[in-house]
């Protein structure tokens, strides 16, 4: 069975999407990519007009492609621009004949699997039947496709917006976590449709021309619904807008930790992964992990004293819940907006805590705290409250059975999604999942994944039977659940922030490569590890 002449299908040209395309191309293979939107970058296209990469340029790259010279100094400490992040991701699709492969305007609405009945997939042994990527050839996956959907060129059939079904041996859903708009639940006679003003989320408001977003928020008293990163950068954004005339406030239930990128101490070095437990360690590596716990707290609770020295956030009632031991497992962690602060004290940001419920009234929200209402004044009002980070994955398939195989729709029970080396599961065939997992930097995490995926194209990975591939989705769940204990509930789904040289090690190896890639024992265990480190596996 040749595998160049295979047909692939990866959904989403966002990072991960990209990444997976390049390496379906080097191991000659022809991927048709399907992108919804009218360019490659994903969210980066979809963005505020204010917003910065959260970590440094140097660990957010692909491997084999630097910044340019304006993006990221000498030393790598730069935080370039959404549209720097936007331009750097459409230069490496034209470095590697990525963008010549995407068909823009184009959203799958579903995905059927064909050839083999559902209860005869759930019989095998191997995965897809014989345990390779393709199975036996009797399978395929057909993709709906409506064109049309984007705003820009399409690829000739987009007129009209048709729908069509294309066929393909193999699939790849790079498409994210945070497509689905998560909406809070209000209390009878305190919905938005009580509200004489303008409720949207932030996902919307994010999506805007920035000149409208600009002009939706100009001269209007605005109330931003949350803690996080994107509230943050909002919250910043319209305090820049209308200064302490029109102050925006901030209503949020618990503070993250927010950290000056200046300030920001992080390493990724092996020394720090022996301090946790991992999935699959063994006995001699879990006692070392627990016999290290009391240093790991010590050292993030001098990081959390340091923090709490060097930015404001005591005396305005902004220090998480969570330790910054818990926020550092879960990666709960990100950056403040230049001078946030500043803002607060000259009256442009004002911040209410909320220790109950929200709801709305006609001239702005309700706040309840102790059966005490209070109302925030607003115009408009910005739900930064999250995401369904499930629902992208299960909605793409028609089968409702695939659906929940992949992504559970289990209240957010699971802490990790069932799939083997988080790709692929073990029980639906010819389809990968590439750029779900969270991680301290996204990028190079996400293409060692695509590098993963692509060597199982090409024959290089060879999968255990299926039983051998739930015992290890079912270790990496109970790791899952200690990581989301020791957190006390702060933890990202999915996250592999804390063991991503491990997750990286098991990849590695299964590629036929070796997974330590420094110089020396002492450079091995002390210098962080990066994406230039894996920039040889191809």
């Amino acid at each position: 069975m040749d595998a160049k002449k295979k047909r692939v299908a990866i959904v989403g040209a966002g990072p991960s999407g990209l990444a997976a395309c390049k390496h379906a191309l080097t191991k000659g293979l022809r991927p048709v990519v399907f992108e919804s939107g009218t360019a490659v970058g994903g969210v980066w296209n979809r963005t505020l007009a204010s917003t910065r990469l959260q970590t440094p340029a140097s660990a957010y790259r692909f491997s084999d492609f630097p910044w340019p010279p304006a993006s990221a100094d000498d030393e790598g400490l730069s935080f370039p621009r959404h549209d720097q992040v936007a331009e750097y991701m459409t230069a490496y699709a034209r470095r590697f004949g990525v963008l010549e492969r995407v068909r823009f305007g184009c959203r799958v609405l579903g995905a059927s699997y064909v050839g083999a009945t559902e209860q005869e997939v759930a019989a095998w042994e191997r995965w897809s039947g014989n345990g390779e990527a393709f199975g036996d050839g009797t399978g395929e996956w057909h993709l709906t496709v409506r064109h049309g959907d984007g705003d820009g060129d399409g690829d000739g059939e987009s007129e009209g917006g048709s729908t069509q079904i294309y066929r393909f041996d193999f699939i790849i859903l790079c498409i994210g976590r945070y497509g689905v708009a998560k909406l809070p639940t209000f209390a009878d006679g305190r919905g938005s449709e009580v509200f004489r003003g303008r409720v949207l989320h932030s996902m919307e408001y994010s999506a805007m021309a920035h000149a409208d977003a600009a002009e939706l928020v100009r001269g209007k008293r605005v109330a931003v619904v949350g803690a996080g990163k994107s509230a943050m950068d909002i919250v910043a954004q319209c305090a820049e807008a209308n200064g302490s005339r029109y102050p925006c406030t901030m209503v949020y239930r618990s503070a993250h930790w927010m950290l000056d990128p200046k300030l920001a101490i992080t390493t990724s070095a092996r020394w720090t992964e022996l301090m946790v437990h991992k999935p699959g360690e063994g006995f001699a590596l879990s006692l070392l992990a627990t016999a290290l716990t009391p240093l790991r707290w010590l050292i993030s609770k001098l990081a959390e004293v340091y923090y709490k020295r060097s930015i404001p956030m005591q005396e305005h009632g902004m220090v998480p819940d969570g330790s910054f031991s818990q926020g550092s497992l879960g990666w709960r962690i990100g950056t403040l907006p230049e001078g946030f602060y500043d803002r607060v004290d000259d009256g442009s940001v004002a911040l209410r805590r909320c220790r109950g419920s929200v709801g709305f009234c006609a001239d702005g929200l309700v706040v309840l705290d102790d059966d005490d209402d209070a109302v925030v004044g607003a115009d408009v009002v910005i739900l930064s409250t999250g995401f369904h980070i499930d629902r992208p994955l299960r909605d793409v398939f028609a089968s409702p059975r695939f659906g929940e195989m992949v992504a559970p729709d289990d209240g957010g029970a699971a802490a990790v999604l069932p799939l083997y080396r988080q790709c692929v599961h073990p029980r639906v065939p010819q389809m990968a999942v590439v750029g779900y997992v969270e991680s301290g930097s996204s990028i190079y995490p996400y293409e060692m994944m695509a590098k993963w995926v692509a060597h199982l194209l090409d024959g290089a990975v060879r999968l255990p039977p299926v039983r051998d591939m739930e015992r290890d989705v079912a270790e990496w769940a109970r790791w899952g659940r200690w990581a989301r204990r020791a957190c006390g509930g702060f933890f990202l789904k999915s996250c592999i922030a804390c063991v991503t040289t491990w997750y990286h090690d098991q990849l590695c190896r299964d590629m036929g490569h070796r997974p330590r890639r420094k110089a020396g024992l002492l450079a091995e265990w002390l210098q962080p590890y990066g994406p230039t480190d894996y920039a040889g596996i191809q």
